[in-house]
């Protein structure tokens, strides 16, 4: 990895920033072009609410452009009948141009999102590179079957990529989780269609740049900025496409899978929202519980999908650990994104920083006592920032219990039973991810094993490689990314069977 200066200063990375001209037209068929609308959106960012781009408005029009490249890059071949060991030459060129673009991609990344640029630098570009070079690496090494039959029969079981893919990703880990898309899919042969969220689209198309210099063919990546009504609904109804890889909320996880039965029935994989609850009992280690469940909702400031927004805490210890949280809490630094120093960031946009509000203000009306934080910080700056935030006394069917915030708000609600504590933590339509904090290696078994999430963390929270599958349960989704196992629904299976006289 690229070393970058320790010693920069926030006045040093907004002098950076400041020339950048970020680019805001699609990408098609290899080519960078403005909607063929002639429409444009104003892209600002979350640190001030400034306008730091135009960006190409597109639609379906835009969208049946994209949706014909790419199928005609799939039916000729360009990309799936390369040589395997030329496609994981490209792959892994494409991550080492994002690695030498580290600074740019990570300027770019916090401009559009508000994350600390120190999170960027450290976290987001570095896992977006290694999950493209890991699937580089897979390029010949996937092997076909063949199945056992007399000795007159051959039985080719073979994989065979899907054809056109529709990645639809949202705006809080915009590299992290295009590059859990675009790897695998590209990987197997596929041809793909990136639809950016409309508050996030910068990256994205940066990355379909890069995609292009490191030798991938015209029309096998393709790129569409807009708005979610006017790009992703025409793309995911689209019967040119042949799958629908999603990474958003649950209402609009819905409506893909709507789309694909008003359309061709195409595939669809999910990952959607989460409400992810600790659950720490009377014998958990308080100030090991305590760092993990502070950055697990402080992080990005909440908005995360797995974050652990449910705090699930036997009555016995819940003083101990709401302050031992708090004096965590108080070392995360909330501010400017560019200050080497902040640690929690901006909000995404205005609605829904007021939205984020909102379900403060929801919870207190609800019975909750505000511990901790619950306003608008530093509005001077016209940036979307909301404190570090502790709702307690949550009861379990309180809107701020039930609901995907995503934002940094902590729900707390205390237990006496086990049985309650695991009842509560499931009685959610989400299932994404879960924690058990406890010193006892029987109980931790007992309630990881009856948890229902796609990931239980035993004494820690959020710890993950890109060697393990990520996804969840219930309205949270099916499908995983992540892993050896996200190759398989980018592929489909062909049964060639040989007889022989």
């Amino acid at each position: 990895m690229n070393a970058v200066p320790s010693t920069r200063s926030r006045r040093d990375w907004e002098n950076l920033a400041a020339p950048l001209r970020p680019e805001g037209r699609a990408l098609i068929d290899g080519e960078l072009v403005g909607a063929r609308s002639g429409r444009t959106f104003e892209k600002r960012t979350p640190i001030d609410g400034r306008v730091i781009a135009q960006v190409a408005r597109c639609e379906q029009a835009d969208v049946d452009a994209a949706v014909v490249a790419a199928r005609a890059a799939f039916e000729d071949g360009r990309w799936r009948r390369m040589d395997p060991k030329e496609r994981k030459r490209i792959l892994l060129r494409f991550a080492e141009l994002m690695r030498e673009d580290l600074e740019h991609l990570a300027m770019l990344e916090t401009l559009d999102v508000g994350k600390p640029i120190r999170n960027s630098l450290d976290v987001d570009v570095p896992k977006a590179i290694d999950c493209i070079g890991y699937y580089g690496e897979f390029a010949d090494k996937l092997y076909d079957e063949i199945a056992p039959t007399g000795p007159n029969d051959l039985a080719l079981i073979r994989r065979q990529p899907l054809g056109v893919v529709a990645a639809i990703v949202p705006w809080n880990y915009p590299l992290i989780v295009t590059s859990w898309k675009l790897g695998p899919a590209l990987l197997v042969g596929n041809s793909v269609v990136l639809k950016p969220a409309e508050q996030s689209p910068l990256t994205a198309i940066r990355l379909g740049e890069l995609a292009l210099r490191a030798g991938l063919p015209p029309g096998v990546l393709n790129v569409l900025p807009g708005f979610g009504e006017e790009a992703g609904r025409p793309l995911a109804l689209h019967a040119g496409v042949d799958m629908v890889t999603f990474t958003g909320s649950t209402e609009v996880g819905k409506l893909m899978l709507r789309y694909a039965g008003e359309s061709n029935l195409k595939r669809v994989s999910l990952e959607c929202g989460g409400k992810s609850p600790h659950v720490v009992l009377a014998d958990a280690d308080i100030d090991a519980a305590a760092e993990a469940i502070a950055w697990g909702i402080y992080y990005n400031a909440g908005e995360t999908c797995n974050a652990g927004s449910r705090l699930i805490v036997h009555e016995s210890v819940r003083e101990r650990l709401l302050d031992a949280i708090g004096r965590v809490t108080a070392g995360i630094t909330l501010g400017n994104p560019f200050d080497p120093a902040t640690q929690m960031g901006a909000l995404i946009d205005e609605g829904h920083m007021r939205r984020v509000l909102g379900y403060i203000d929801s919870g207190v009306a609800e019975g909750a006592r505000l511990t901790l934080g619950g306003k608008r910080a530093f509005a001077e700056t016209g940036g979307y920032y909301v404190e570090a935030t502790i709702l307690d006394e949550v009861r379990p069917d309180a809107r701020v219990s039930r609901e995907e915030i995503f934002g940094p708000v902590l729900a707390v609600t205390r237990f006496a039973r086990e049985s309650d504590a695991l009842v509560m933590a499931n009685d959610s339509i989400y299932g994404l991810a879960a924690a058990v904090w406890t010193s006892d290696i029987n109980a931790a078994h007992r309630i990881s094993e009856s948890l229902h999430a796609g990931t239980v963390w035993v004494n820690s929270f959020d710890r993950s490689t890109i060697a393990t599958p990520f996804g969840g349960f219930k309205q949270s989704g099916f499908g995983r990314d992540r892993s050896a196992h996200a190759i398989d629904k980018y592929t489909d299976l062909k049964t060639i069977w040989t007889a022989y006289k």
